[in-house]
């Protein structure tokens, strides 16, 4: 452990390669089902998203993507041609839209969910309780900077 509190430039180098490789792999294990359905990684952003947070509002998930509103507007778009999320008005202030998925939304992020867990929950299995542990706590520094 004492190793990592005098990390070189080096081993930083090596562990953002980790995390992008990390990163990528998870994300190529859906690739398939994307291409299936004509659609990209920022599609699915938003469709995990829309699925962590049921009913989000537009500027809720503007704000967790970081990114602007004619990018999303897009995606969206292409969501709702697809038939994969639909729209409610909020109840007291209808200026302000929440985002459901559908049941065929709900379908697809299923099909890449279960993917990408055979990847993630082999490796939680591969490593002890206190590796899971202090792996996650590292994720929430490098998070939130």
């Amino acid at each position: 452990m004492r190793e990592l509190l005098y990390l070189k430039d080096h081993q930083l180098k090596q562990l953002i390669e980790k995390l992008f490789v990390s990163y990528r792999e998870t994300f190529s294990d859906s690739k398939k089902i994307l291409d299936k359905y004509s659609i990209g990684l920022a599609h699915h952003k938003v469709i995990h998203l829309i699925s962590m947070y049921e009913g989000i509002s537009i500027s809720e998930l503007l704000k967790k993507l970081k990114v602007t509103k004619q990018s999303l507007n897009r995606v969206l778009k292409d969501l709702i041609g697809l038939d994969v999320i639909i729209y409610k008005k909020d109840s007291e202030d209808t200026r302000v839209k929440h985002i459901f998925l559908n049941e065929k939304g709900k379908k697809l992020f299923s099909e890449i969910f279960n993917l990408q867990k055979k990847r993630i929950y082999k490796a939680l299995l591969d490593s002890s309780s206190e590796e899971v542990l202090n792996f996650n706590n590292v994720l929430k520094k490098i998070i939130n900077g």
